[in-house]
């Protein structure tokens, strides 16, 4: 089956002001976290600690896939080889299997570690072979039972030799991934150590990055599309029109609010992003298809972000889910933070989200509780129909 991700794609590189936009879910959390990394159980209660298993982190996985909402899912390599090799179920699905190529040590985040306070050391748990068909070595012909896309990322800290080693480990991994038929897409994530770089310097640090490291990268090479932290209007606009081929994305970072979420991918798109990764603020969300739902059609321009949250809650009301938070609490911003660890202290510049998206035709504020139910159980029927 043709896939979303390839025709997106493709019309993206044709004209970057499309309205396509490419989705992912980012099921790849047991490549940084422990025991915690599926999310909390429905069952825990407050500090109680209670996580999913891997066997309902995966189940998840298997419904996000069926919702076909997303165009690609990333997954660990050892979810990619039951999913993908063993099950198949990307065969007849217009959805992309991808899986996580590389793990620096700033994402090793499990309970008491120092890891992610020191600076990032490239490092490589799975083979390109092993995402390919799950073993040491694969044939020409197996090397499409698995994923053909993978997830590399790239923490500099302005340090000359840490970013050296950075940049050969870089380096090695695309002269195997264009030997083996790998198509990947590049991370890059802010410093991980405080001070690395003046905070007004680093979305400009990042974006020279970036282009420059690119530079000598002939289009055997280079990666499909980037994925970033969303440092604001100016460095999107900035690289989105640095070279039509270099297609950005945008990383999620922690949890936050569901408008942190909604508001972040609407503004990016705004300023140029064409693709958005989302792990912890799909995983960690009350109704993770609903979640995904609205973000599709925030992406595709179909719904503002701010009506999206409304409605959101509308559906979990009418699921009887009891959200994390109230509506109003919900409806804020709380720039949440974009490390793994959570103590790099980096956060996304985002100036412009602070403005409040309208619509001119409702007014939310003369409604009644059961009159804003049913406006977003209309609105959701007909967004369903």
């Amino acid at each position: 089956m043709q896939k979303w991700l390839d025709q997106k794609i493709a019309r993206i590189k044709a004209d970057p002001n499309c309205n396509d936009f490419i989705l992912a879910d980012a099921k790849d959390a047991d490549m940084a976290y422990g025991i915690s990394a599926p999310g909390q159980s429905p069952e825990h209660h407050s500090r109680e600690g209670k996580f999913r298993t891997l066997a309902e982190y995966r189940e998840i996985i298997r419904k996000v896939i069926r919702q076909a909402k997303v165009d690609i899912v990333l997954m660990s390599a050892s979810t990619n080889e039951i999913l993908t090799i063993e099950e198949r179920l990307f065969d007849d699905s217009p959805l992309t299997p991808a899986a996580r190529a590389n793990d620096t040590t700033d994402i090793h985040v499990v309970t008491g570690n120092r890891y992610s306070q020191q600076p990032a050391r490239p490092f490589r748990t799975a083979t390109i072979d092993h995402i390919q068909c799950g073993k040491y070595e694969c044939t020409p012909a197996e090397r499409r039972l698995g994923a053909d896309l993978g997830l590399y990322s790239v923490t500099f800290n302005n340090d000359v030799e840490l970013d050296l080693v950075t940049l050969e480990a870089f380096k090695s991994f695309r002269l195997e991934a264009e030997q083996k038929g790998f198509r990947y897409f590049l991370e890059v994530f802010n410093p991980n150590m405080p001070g690395a770089v003046p905070p007004e310097k680093l979305g400009q640090f990042i974006n020279d990055r970036i282009v420059r490291d690119l530079a000598g990268v002939t289009k055997a090479g280079r990666p499909l599309f980037l994925k970033v932290v969303y440092q604001g209007p100016k460095f999107m606009e900035q690289l989105a029109s640095y070279d039509p081929d270099l297609i950005p994305g945008i990383l999620g970072g922690s949890s936050g609010t569901t408008y942190d979420a909604f508001k972040m991918l609407q503004d990016a798109k705004k300023y140029g992003a064409r693709v958005a990764l989302y792990g912890r603020k799909i995983n960690n969300s009350e109704h993770q298809l609903a979640f995904i739902s609205f973000l599709r059609l925030i992406a595709d321009g179909e719904i503002p972000a701010e009506e999206a949250v409304r409605a959101y809650h509308g559906v979990l009301q009418e699921l009887g889910i009891k959200p994390y938070r109230s509506l109003e609490e919900d409806l804020q911003i709380t720039n949440p933070s974009v490390s793994y660890g959570g103590n790099s202290g980096f956060v996304p510049v985002t100036a412009d989200l602070k403005s409040t998206a309208r619509n001119d035709d409702i007014d939310f504020s003369k409604m009644s509780p059961k009159e804003k139910l049913e406006w977003n159980r209309k609105r959701w029927n007909r967004i369903l129909s």
